[in-house]
């Protein structure tokens, strides 16, 4: 019994998010009945992060195990026959034997120590028709100077309450963030986070927050005001999914999961480093 991992992108706008549904209209759903199809046996899957309705992955990672014998090119171009366009594989490896697997062994959520996620903004009076779907939208001016200041106040290991989705289901709400940059590109504004987890919705709940800061609506140290409060009710609505991208899960080199040590970016957007 061999454990694989794969390397999935997707457009969410499609699916009512990662996770299987009676319906069979998430993407959870689309990889299985793919990889059913490819191997003629059913193959269940776990990911890394399960991801919203409406929410995109650059590189959303899972794994699965199977007694198949098939090469990894395989996996790939395969399994991409049976999917649709708005779903692909991107790469296969072979990350153990899973009968000799233990609480040591690889997992696609267990085993990542990190995760970021890329949030595109379209800041224009006018929305635009070609972005729905891809990219969220604020019509109000921003003030970027003043988001950066407020978004730095969520560095470090915190308790991040205030910007937990009341049904979320993650043990604990202290998790420890890395990085978080914002960075325009003309009318574009991208939002990128970095931390050893997230809760349920909480990318969108701390775009939404820097929102009411960049517009003026809340000063920056609003930001560690709401740590402090751990009260979900004080901060900023949950803001849209459309402009969420899963874009990097980090792991030990021991499993041997592809990393070119770049970092994917929405729609082939780039910024000087």
């Amino acid at each position: 019994m061999k454990r694989i991992a794969l390397g999935i992108e997707y457009d969410g706008a499609g699916f009512q998010g990662w996770q299987t549904q009676p319906h069979g209209a998430t993407v959870q759903d689309v990889l299985e009945r793919a990889l059913f199809k490819f191997g003629s046996e059913p193959i269940h899957t776990f990911c890394a992060g399960r991801t919203d309705a409406g929410v995109h992955a650059l590189e959303q990672v899972v794994h699965f195990d199977t007694e198949l014998n098939r090469e990894m090119y395989s996996w790939v171009s395969g399994v991409n026959s049976f999917l649709p366009k708005s779903v692909a594989v991107k790469w296969a490896v072979e990350v153990g034997n899973a009968e000799t697997f233990d609480n040591y062994g690889f997992h696609a959520r267990f085993s990542a120590f990190s995760r970021t996620y890329h949030y595109v903004l379209l800041n224009s009076v006018v929305r635009s028709p070609t972005l729905s779907g891809r990219a969220g939208w604020f019509f109000r001016p921003l003030d970027l100077d003043r988001m950066q200041e407020g978004a730095a106040y969520l560095l470090g290991e915190h308790d991040f309450s205030s910007f937990r989705a009341t049904g979320c289901q993650a043990k604990s709400p202290i998790k420890t963030m890395y990085q978080v940059d914002i960075r325009r590109s003309g009318e574009l504004i991208v939002f990128t986070v970095r931390a050893s987890a997230f809760l349920h919705h909480m990318v969108r709940n701390i775009v939404g927050s820097l929102l009411f800061v960049g517009s003026g609506r809340r000063p920056p140290e609003w930001m560690a005001e709401l740590l402090i409060a751990k009260n979900r009710s004080l901060a900023a609505p949950t803001f849209m999914p459309d402009g969420l991208y899963l874009a990097k899960i980090e792991y030990d080199t021991k499993w041997g999961i592809p990393d070119d040590g770049r970092l994917a970016m929405p729609m082939g957007m780039q910024f000087a480093t």
